[in-house]
């Protein structure tokens, strides 16, 4: 089992709205969360969903996760300068 790692989803300007589960789309690069009394928390990596169930994107690793909410993901957060994108400049 690989470490998942998560960070507190926040938008900073209008995005894309967080989707069902269970509406998920099959061999495509997601970006997934799961939603609790917390808050939202999205993993920091894409996903894509597989008849095997939720694979890292980039490695091809499977990923143990119960993930609530998907939506695309945004190649920008990654490429974006320094700091984390989804919480505003450092």
């Amino acid at each position: 089992m690989i470490q998942v790692k998560a960070r507190r989803a926040v938008s900073v300007k209008a995005k894309t709205m967080w989707n069902p589960i269970l509406s998920a789309p099959y061999g495509r690069d997601l970006e997934l969360a799961v939603f609790d009394e917390e808050g939202t928390h999205a993993l920091v990596f894409p996903c894509v969903r597989s008849r095997e169930g939720w694979k890292n994107a980039t490695t091809g690793a499977r990923v143990d996760i119960r993930p609530t909410h998907w939506r695309d993901w945004e190649e920008e957060k990654v490429q974006a300068g320094t700091g984390n994108p989804l919480e505003g400049s450092p």
